[in-house]
């Protein structure tokens, strides 16, 4: 049965568009950062420290991924935020607290909701895009 669900996750990851992917990162760190809390608050020290691992290195991954020559400013503010939320997770992960976590888990959810929003409006657009040329 695992080996089915992870025939399926890796499947639907190899056919994910660029667009999927970074939502799918988001949601992953979003993930960690909440099981990261919850350990704390359950003084299960060990797995704190592996979902606030993966929490940053997802956010490393996006941090690496930005394009600064295309995405000037918006890059810029984009790493900013990574780093933050690398530096309070890491605060988190020492000091064994919840609350920088609480807000890396708040900018976390902010990015995926607007990223979310614009692919959507995105897809829209492209929607409206094709339509007029399917009828000539």
């Amino acid at each position: 049965m695992n080996y089915g669900l992870g025939a399926y996750k890796k499947t639907s990851i190899h056919t994910a568009s660029k667009e999927q992917i970074l939502l799918m990162l988001y949601q992953a760190a979003i993930k960690n950062c909440k099981k990261a809390i919850e350990a704390i608050e359950a003084k299960d020290i060990a797995k704190k420290g592996e979902f606030i691992g993966k929490l940053q290195d997802i956010v490393i991954e996006l941090n690496n991924s930005l394009d600064f020559k295309i995405g000037g400013d918006v890059a810029e503010e984009l790493s900013s935020l990574y780093d933050y939320v690398l530096f309070a997770s890491t605060q988190a992960n020492i000091k064994i607290e919840t609350e920088p976590l609480t807000g890396c888990l708040q900018v976390l959810t902010t990015l995926y909701e607007g990223w979310s929003d614009a692919i959507k409006g995105l897809r829209k657009e492209n929607a409206v895009k094709k339509e007029p040329e399917a009828e000539a």
